[in-house]
């Protein structure tokens, strides 16, 4: 059995990311599942272990619940500050 702790942790952010960065398991998640990528492709572009990013993934699966109410806190802060965005077309205007 691996003695490997999980480097999954929520000390900067108020949602899971990977120990040592800012990147968040949700944005791995979207990454690999959300746009196809591949996990080494992620991996590469954001300089970080491969198993990390296997270990977000799991982590997101293995965690539904807490994921689902950080996806539900994540779209009600955008649509708290939506009215606080510029909409492009009215800025051609």
């Amino acid at each position: 059995m691996s003695q490997q702790r999980s480097r999954i942790v929520r000390e900067l952010h108020d949602e899971p990311h990977i120990e040592g960065s800012r990147i968040t398991v949700q944005f791995i998640k979207e990454r690999v599942e959300g746009r196809g990528l591949e996990p080494q492709t992620v991996a590469d572009r954001h300089d970080l272990d491969i198993a990390d990013v296997y270990r977000a993934l799991a982590y997101y699966h293995d965690h539904p619940g807490e994921m689902r109410a950080v996806e539900r806190k994540r779209e009600q802060a955008f649509d708290e500050h939506e009215h606080l965005t510029t909409n492009p077309d009215e800025v051609r205007k």
